[in-house]
């Protein structure tokens, strides 16, 4: 091994078995995308008990996946950009910033330097992580058009103390939605397992051959007799989990165009991305200190909310 790289090691929990590995590590350590993670895979980086496996092989859980990480890229790969940051809490340690809806988190294709990373470069001048240039310090994602919340580490120890709390489910993760039709009953756990659409690789689906479990609570917080707001809990992580649970019920996200719609039925509100917010996020900062960190709704959500609650009035 290189004197510049670095070598972690992880270990799979029983219950993530039946996981292809390439899928596992892009779940467990998001500082690189899944194809980022099979390109190392197919670099003979990545050792299951020892042994090189394909970016396919099926995790058992108990295994110790073992992994080489390649010397960070040439400098100047990502440029920092003056994007303006609501930054809801920051410290040594992390920075929790309030997302806009729109913005991407990292780097992909068609978007390389107007990222909330890019923001995080220029606002925070010492990131910096070994084998990691497109992904400094992030341990979570937002989809870009989900606005709220976002945690961010800032030294090496904070991303392992992170990574190791959204691994283990030990961050609460709390949002808000606004959705068509009102849920019955008014709370409510969801359990469905999600999976890959078996005709649309880009949704996720409750009707997956291969759906891992998942779970969400929800209690609806305003009827608005078309729609309600609904506050979320994920009790686990799937990709796009409440957005394809409350699809699964028949009372799919605002604005959702996967998922459901644009046009609420019988109004003339129509909504231009989907409305959920990442509220709430409880974790244990790496000091040891348990954190709770809200982030206010946008100015869009709070538009449909005021019109939704006149449309109630008039009932």
């Amino acid at each position: 091994m290189a004197a510049d790289e670095v070598s972690i090691r992880l270990r799979v929990p029983d219950s993530d078995a039946g996981l292809r590995l390439d899928v596992w590590l892009a779940k467990t350590d998001p500082r690189f995308s899944r194809s980022k993670w099979q390109r190392l895979i197919r670099g003979n980086r990545v050792r299951v008990q020892g042994r090189i496996r394909p970016p396919d092989y099926t995790v058992r859980g108990g295994e110790v996946v073992s992994v080489q990480l390649p010397p960070p890229e040439p400098a100047g790969e990502l440029i920092p950009r003056a994007i303006p940051l609501d930054i809801v809490y920051e410290d040594a340690d992390v920075i929790a910033v309030n997302k806009p809806p729109g913005l991407v988190v990292h780097p992909a294709p068609g978007h390389r330097d107007d990222t909330l990373v890019n923001a995080l470069l220029y606002h925070c001048r010492d990131l910096d992580f070994p084998g990691d240039t497109l992904r400094p310090g992030i341990v979570h994602r937002l989809d870009k058009d989900t606005s709220g919340i976002l945690l961010v580490a800032k030294k090496e120890r904070s991303l392992n103390s992170l990574a190791s709390q959204f691994r283990n489910r030990r961050i609460r993760k709390t949002y808000l939605a606004l959705v068509r039709g009102v849920p019955a009953p008014a709370q409510d756990i969801i359990r469905a397992p999600i999976g890959r659409h078996p005709r649309d690789r880009k949704r996720m689906s409750t009707r997956s051959p291969r759906g891992r479990e998942a779970e969400t609570r929800y209690s609806v917080l305003e009827d608005y007799h078309v729609a309600a707001l609904l506050e979320l809990e994920l009790i686990t992580g799937r990709t796009h989990q409440i957005r394809v649970h409350l699809a699964s019920r028949g009372h799919p996200v605002l604005g959702d165009r996967q998922y459901g719609g644009r046009q609420l039925p019988g109004t003339d509100i129509q909504a231009e991305r989907q409305m959920l917010h990442a509220f709430r996020l409880q974790f244990e900062h790496p000091n040891g200190r348990i954190m709770t960190l809200e982030a206010p709704l946008p100015a869009d959500m709070q538009e449909l909310l005021t019109r939704l609650r006149r449309i109630r009035s008039r009932h």
